[in-house]
């Protein structure tokens, strides 16, 4: 996983006065101002809009997803999601007629009109918004950002608007690390092929989720199936790689897959095979094989690149039916800036209404978000974003096939502290709590929503890259698997005509516990603490467990 060092920052939004709304920050101190932003340099900012019906979504999306529904597996139409999350008319002419007014013209970014983008210099900015654009640097990572402290919106247009992004909020977009995960270089053995039986003793291939997890062999035959892959940071995944993958360690396929590349907002499609989209290629396609794969470059490495990709896929008529994410922020970033966290989490409800199962890491640093690199200061433990988002599903990590798995000591989990914990999980979630008693007292929020729901192996992935092989580890491993596993599933439900799983957490919850490896050993480590220990059922630092493929067939085939 990738993501940014901790941030946080204080927010107050003052009530409708001489100006309109106001709202003013005071960002933590790691951002210092340098100097006024250039006037004639350009922005790109977001206006974002309230939808017309959010809980009309939200009710929807669990009415398809629950099993013990009589529409479970109703998946809603592209109009039907949109209908929900549209502007209502006076919205969009209020916030149209006051950019009209500073002759600016706004487009539109988002299918159902929920978000309008505008292209203007500093100054015009600074005087739209009653703002001071200034260049900040992060002192810990050196990156610098265009923002302001304050932004004021007109009283009649505020009623009508939800945010402006990027102004006020101090996120830092994704930073490589180098490496970008865990890698080391395998003893020259493991360069050539060896069979699965030999090699899984000490590192992971395609035949070792096989054997262990009961995956099929066989391709995936449903020709209206699919996997969306996202990859930021100019990272890509190339066909040379993937055919020297498959002589290694899928050679029972005579001919290696293909996979797509999609750019959004100008990702790169064509390179040198590099870590990450690797990995999650080379562990979509080569354990759901047959399963079309598209990789999705995004160039936009900020919160902004992820909801554009969300409202690029939106637009599609046809979505890919399981969509793996192996980035993500902490959710500290997002303090101040909750309206910004809600349009991630409800562009991945939009997702899961239509019949898209999204995956996300859960982090590689134990109970705390940040990255291996990092100072370790924080007094609470930290939770990533958006595994903290209720409408997706969050993948933790386990390592060991010699008998029963135990936790990888880097597998993130936790809990919200900004959403509060859903109903799907409530019961296991307090049953946790209730055997963990006052360990950790005071370092987590115990309402907050859980996370991992799910976990698999993540440890020494044997992976090539640019021509060499290495070895892997990190929840960007078990990510991919977890998502080929649902790719799976689709296909044999959709061979038997029946829809795409779509949102799985409440299924998980309600009745998958008896279909996965429950992980009761071990605990999730961070920045010396000892972080959550695993437990019998539900736990955060494995989920709910990991997959059992011919015991989820059975159940998902019942359904």
């Amino acid at each position: 996983m990738i993501v940014p060092l901790f941030l946080a920052l204080s927010i107050v939004t003052l009530p409708l006065a001489v100006h309109g709304r106001q709202t003013t920050v005071i960002p933590k101190s790691n951002f210092i101002p340098l100097h006024p932003a250039v006037p004639s340099s350009s922005l790109q900012l977001t206006l974002v809009l309230p939808p017309t019906n959010i809980d009309g979504l939200h009710a929807a999306l669990y009415d398809v997803s629950d099993p013990k529904s009589p529409n479970y597996g109703k998946h809603l139409s592209k109009a039907e999601v949109e209908a929900f999350v549209a502007p209502k008319p006076d919205s969009v002419k209020a916030v149209t007629d006051w950019l009209t007014q500073h002759n600016i013209h706004a487009q539109v970014a988002s299918p159902s009109g929920d978000m309008l983008r505008i292209n203007i210099p500093v100054s015009e900015a600074n005087d739209l918004l009653e703002a001071n654009f200034t260049e900040f640097k992060d002192q810990n990572t050196g990156l610098t950002l265009t923002r302001t402290l304050s932004v004021s919106i007109p009283d009649e247009v505020a009623p009508h608007l939800q945010y402006i992004y990027p102004t006020t909020q101090f996120i830092v977009p994704l930073k490589p690390h180098n490496p970008a995960f865990e890698v080391v270089t395998p003893p020259p053995k493991m360069k050539t092929k060896r069979q699965g039986v030999d090699i899984c003793a000490i590192d992971v291939v395609p035949q070792c989720l096989e054997d262990y997890y009961h995956f099929p062999s066989a391709p995936a035959t449903a020709t209206d199936n699919s996997i969306g892959v996202s990859a930021y940071l100019n990272e890509i995944a190339t066909e040379d790689d993937l055919d020297i993958f498959f002589l290694a360690w899928r050679p029972d396929v005579t001919t290696t897959p293909e996979f797509n590349v999609v750019s959004v907002d100008g990702g790169v499609t064509s390179g040198v095979g590099t870590g990450e989209a690797s990995l999650d290629i080379q562990y979509t396609v080569g354990v759901a094989t047959g399963v079309p794969t598209t990789l999705y470059s995004v160039g936009d490495a900020g919160g902004q690149g992820f909801i554009d990709l969300v409202n690029f896929l939106l637009g599609l008529d046809e979505l890919p039916l399981v969509l793996s994410t192996s980035y993500g922020f902490n959710e500290s970033d997002f303090f101040g800036a909750e309206d910004f966290a809600n349009t991630f989490c409800n562009a991945y409800a939009q997702l899961g209404a239509r019949g898209t199962s999204v995956f996300f890491c859960s982090g590689d640093n134990g109970v705390y978000s940040f990255s291996f690199d990092s100072a370790c200061d924080a007094t609470t433990f930290g939770p990533t974003f958006p595994s903290t988002c209720p409408f997706l599903t969050s993948v933790g990590a386990t390592t060991g096939f010699n008998g029963p798995e135990v936790v990888a000591n880097f597998s993130g989990g936790g809990f919200s502290n900004i959403f509060s914990r859903p109903d799907y999980q409530s019961t296991v979630v307090s049953g946790y709590l209730d055997a963990l008693g006052s360990t950790n007292a005071g370092l987590f929020n115990r309402t907050g929503r859980a996370f991992p729901d799910v976990s698999a192996q993540g440890v020494n992935y044997v992976t090539r890259i640019n021509g060499t092989f290495w070895l892997s580890d990190g929840t960007s491993a078990s990510t991919p698997v977890w998502a080929s596993v649902v790719a799976l599933l689709n296909d044999a439900r959709l061979n038997a005509g029946k829809a795409p799983l779509g949102f799985i957490n409440p299924l998980l919850y309600s009745q998958g516990a008896a279909a996965l490896n429950d992980v009761t050993n071990g605990s999730n480590a961070g920045c010396g603490k000892q972080g959550f220990p695993a437990m019998e059922g539900w736990d955060p630092a494995t989920g709910l467990g990991s997959p059992d493929y011919d015991k989820l067939l059975a159940l998902v085939i019942g359904l």
